[in-house]
């Protein structure tokens, strides 16, 4: 081989490992690259679904928070339509405390108070209704006034049991049911 052949020969294997070297290069460029927006997109989906679950989160939250409102609205409105509901009861109440058919009522209450505390129980009501208690429990009625719209509190003479028939006990007692009923 001459000279010429072997120089050629030796430019030509540089070249072809130079072409592989760089083919290599190419291919780790690529490769690297690949790599790279793999990871790009993989990190941009999880940022999207990240970002998604924290909108539903946040979307579920204010949801959650807006039907909480409403029911707290809803309730408080249901409240306050009892509340008048209840008062306008106390307000009826006290007008039938003002009726021709209220005395008999007020005897009723006695003849209940003396079955539950036995004979002569002391008893007790408004300063309106002085007059008709007076009649109707004679030497046992406390001239006390209470503050109550309408009924009678009594009590056995020696105070162990107390009865209260008042207007407003009667209602508070049965304030659940009213709700009820107007509900």
């Amino acid at each position: 081989m001459t000279l010429a052949s072997l120089v050629e020969e030796i430019r030509r294997r540089g070249a072809a490992d130079v072409a592989a070297i760089e083919a290599e290069e190419r291919d780790a460029v690529v490769a690297v690259a690949t790599e790279r927006d793999g990871r790009i997109a993989a990190l941009r989906a999880d940022a999207a679904k990240a970002t998604e679950l924290e909108i539903a989160r946040e979307r579920s939250q204010r949801v959650a928070g807006a039907k909480l409102e409403a029911r707290k609205a809803l309730y408080e409105a249901r409240e306050h339509r009892l509340a008048r509901s209840v008062a306008a009861t106390r307000q009826l109440l006290a007008d039938f405390a003002r009726s021709p058919a209220y005395p008999a009522v007020l005897q009723r209450m006695y003849a209940t108070a003396v079955d539950e505390l036995g004979k002569a129980p002391r008893v007790r009501g408004r300063a309106e209704d002085a007059a008709v208690l007076q009649k109707v429990a004679g030497k046992s009625f406390d001239p006390t006034p209470v503050p109550i719209v309408g009924g009678l509190l009594a009590e056995t003479a020696n105070g162990d049991r107390r009865l209260n028939l008042s207007f407003d006990e009667l209602l508070r007692m049965r304030e659940d049911r009213v709700r009820e009923l107007l509900d």
